[in-house]
């Protein structure tokens, strides 16, 4: 993917913004593009909630002890610049972006799950853009530590009326020795947003790193690669992503695991449907050491047109290793559709049940309101490639 002009963004000023106390006070409007990115405002079982609008950090609770969770410029002024954890697992200078976002730091968070907390209820956290032109660089750093457990549900979105903004996202994961981090990530930005997320993890022994990701609505660009490291010897690595790319959107997505330390596993699972846009599907597990077991599979469907480019990739010079992949792109089959029309569905409902199964967001166990809403956006593809 091309680079970008980074320069017609706004990545300063407009740090002022005035804390949201209440995330229920949004504007309507700006509530129901937040649904689609994950994010309701209305639950109040959450372990945690943090929101960024554009430059600021506009809202920031913690509900459960042993959860730790601030804005990250606060974090790096509390603990001394958190020299354990930032930039640690990203190079700074590795490229435009993570340059622009170590000099224009808007913001982002730290979140902490101290040694053996077990955190059931998801903590909530939100990046929002609005205006024009507007830019937000982010760093997140999130840690679990030894033991305990954490659940992140994560939301991007522009406002409905937003045009040409850009997101910088820097993250970087932490799971310590037998810590579980569920991450899901959910997208919904607007047809000219650009989209460039930078992220890293490493996980010890007996940890696992669960990651999901969805984007069911139009981007103008993305390009997102992140990569974990198994560093312990049994660690545990999954990647799910549904992704959908109508008309206009161009999408270069991925993830890697390497297999660093014996008996880890990894796992990349991607569902892809375009509806005329591009999606570039990557996918790479690596092995330097041994027994280790590692399976990629990349598939794709085309419905009403565009195009998906799928590009798995195994990698390893040892003995013993076990890793495979699966890869396909096609489209919906007649005789699929011709079996359901003859049970009662007309074509479109037909093609919404067949894409349903094919995305099967269920995999990811999302919170009932938000798995309403994916259902509702996946049952208005159709055979045109509306959305």
């Amino acid at each position: 993917m091309s680079s970008i002009d980074l320069s017609r963004f706004n990545f300063s000023g407009g740090e002022n913004a005035a804390p949201i106390e209440d995330l229920t006070r949004l504007p309507r409007e700006d509530q129901q593009r937040l649904v689609l990115a994950g994010i309701d405002v209305h639950d109040d079982k959450v372990s945690g909630a943090f929101m960024q609008l554009n430059h600021a950090d506009v809202h920031c609770t913690t509900r459960q002890e042993g959860l730790e969770l601030m804005d990250i410029r606060a974090a790096l002024k509390k603990f001394d610049g958190l020299p354990q954890y930032y930039w640690k697992l990203l190079d700074p200078d590795k490229d435009e972006i993570t340059r622009m976002a170590r000099e224009h730091l808007n913001g982002g968070y730290f979140v902490r799950a101290r040694k053996g907390v077990k955190i059931s209820q998801p903590v909530q956290s939100c990046m929002f853009i609005k205006g024009n032109a507007a830019g937000q660089a982010v760093h997140n750093i999130v840690v679990v530590e030894e033991g305990a457990e954490l659940n992140i549900l994560g939301g991007c979105a522009t406002s409905q009326h937003s045009n040409d903004a850009a997101h910088l996202g820097i993250t970087e994961y932490y799971v310590e020795k037998g810590g579980k981090l569920t991450f899901t990530m959910i997208h919904n930005w607007g047809d000219s947003t650009t989209v460039r997320p930078r992220s890293a993890g490493v996980v010890e022994a007996g940890g696992v790193f669960q990651n999901n990701y969805i984007l069911l609505k139009s981007v103008g660009s993305l390009q997102s690669y992140p990569r974990i490291d198994l560093n312990g010897e049994g660690a545990v690595a999954t990647f799910n992503s549904v992704i959908v790319t109508p008309t206009g959107s161009h999408v270069d997505s991925g993830s890697a695991i390497h297999l660093n330390a014996p008996h880890t596993r990894g796992e990349i699972i991607s569902r892809t449907l375009t509806t005329g846009g591009t999606i570039i599907n990557r996918g790479f597990i690596g092995a330097s050491a041994t027994p280790v077991k590692g399976h990629l599979e990349c598939k794709g469907l085309i419905v009403g047109g565009g195009r998906v480019h799928a590009i798995p990739e195994l990698d390893s010079c040892r003995d013993g290793v076990e890793l495979s992949h699966e890869a396909a792109v096609g489209k919906i089959a007649q005789e699929e559709i011709e079996y359901l029309m003859a049970r009662g569905l007309d074509e479109d409902e037909a093609t919404s049940t067949i894409v349903r199964g094919f995305l099967n967001v269920d995999i990811m166990g999302l919170p009932a309101p938000l798995k309403k809403a994916m259902d509702e956006q996946i049952n208005k593809l159709n055979a045109g490639g509306a959305m």
